[in-house]
């Protein structure tokens, strides 16, 4: 596998564009490792989204008593498992970004296994930072949507009232422009809120932060970087979804040539639902590469943009990594050190420093 150089990946502020260029050509050329590394918890969502799917068909289907409640704590447990799937996407999002720290500081070839070994060494202390995360994000959620659906049923009522002084098309352009602004400011809110948190793992992983550091370090690095991340995201989405269709649209047309009706899940026979569940994750598996890179060289990007990143890898490339020492910077290292470290030697009090 060709390394990529710094001659060959500059690192220079990213505007969007560039972002979702750099991140598309990593992908091309580490396709198949990325694919490995983010196989795992696409895998453990795509169990998830099998067993709800047949949960939920047979939730609607059955009349039994027992049958009801068993299908219902399957559904339960399916959601709790793709939770749990998305959790280990967080987890594996900070190991990715530390093995592309390491391949442009140290030309570190690109490896699931280094992935994974990043990973394991900070694994219960990512699970509660993605814990953290996740619950940030579902909180920014609930509250931008609430917000969001407030402020278009406003549009929506003001312009059925102007409808009886005002022309009707009139009306019907101003719940339309109205909606279409309540919707780009609430998707601006929530990426402004959500993107606070969106350098936690990388923070651990990269620079051997704790938790809590982790959490305060992201919010100090995430300035500015709302249009970026909605761009990535909005990108990343777009093209996951396009993958989605096609494979769903032959899908579609075996199953109703079979007489399934591709309109009605709750007829859908048992093999229709689990090839319909396992095409959305397999889609996934094609794309979240993408995003954690997009997300791995937004968190490179804001540090070569506040902080001479850029600097400070070209100065270890260069010199070679420092030695350790207790000294402690208010800027994150470069790439710190997974070895454990000796506890300092204590000095005798009053001892002198022989130069002799």
């Amino acid at each position: 596998m060709s390394a990529i150089t710094p001659t060959q990946l500059p690192l220079a502020p990213l505007g969007a564009g560039d972002l979702i260029d750099r991140a598309v050509r990593l992908y091309r050329r580490h396709l198949f490792v990325l694919i490995r590394t983010a196989a795992p918890p696409v895998i453990i969502v795509a169990a998830g989204w099998i067993l709800c799917s047949i949960s939920l068909q047979r939730v609607f289907a059955t009349s039994d008593t027992g049958d009801l409640f068993f299908y219902a704590m399957l559904s339960f447990v399916s959601v709790a498992i793709m939770l749990g799937g998305y959790l280990f996407t967080l987890v594996v999002m900070g190991g990715a970004t530390r093995t592309l720290v390491a391949h442009l500081l140290r030309n570190d070839p690109v490896t699931a296994a280094a992935t994974y070994r990043a990973v394991r060494s900070r694994f219960w202390g990512l699970l509660g930072a993605s814990l953290l995360v996740l619950g940030w994000f579902i909180a920014c959620f609930m509250g931008v949507f609430i917000g969001w659906e407030m402020a278009f049923g406003m549009f929506v009522m003001g312009s059925a009232a102007l409808a009886g002084v005002v022309p009707v098309w009139l009306a019907v352009i101003i719940a339309v422009i109205g909606s279409l602004i309540s919707t780009a400011l609430a998707l601006w809110l929530f990426f402004f809120i959500v993107g606070k948190v969106a350098y936690v793992p990388q923070a651990m992983l990269v620079e051997g932060k704790g938790v809590l550091e982790a959490v305060a370090r992201s919010f100090s690095l995430a300035r500015g970087n709302v249009r970026r991340l909605m761009a990535m995201t909005l990108f990343t989405t777009f093209a996951t979804n396009s993958a989605l269709m096609i494979l769903l649209v032959p899908l579609g047309w075996f199953g109703y040539l079979n007489g399934v009706d591709p309109m009605n899940a709750a007829q859908w026979p048992a093999w229709y639902a689990i090839a319909y569940s396992v095409l959305g994750p397999l889609s996934s598996i094609l794309l979240t590469p993408v995003w954690m890179l997009g997300l791995s060289l937004l968190y490179v990007d804001e540090r070569v943009r506040h902080e001479g990143y850029d600097i400070e890898l070209m100065a270890a490339q260069q010199l070679g990594e420092l030695p350790e020492t207790n000294v402690s910077s208010p800027l994150g290292t470069a790439l710190y050190s997974e070895r454990e470290q000796p506890p300092p030697v204590p000095r005798a009090r009053g001892s002198v420093l022989n130069l002799g």
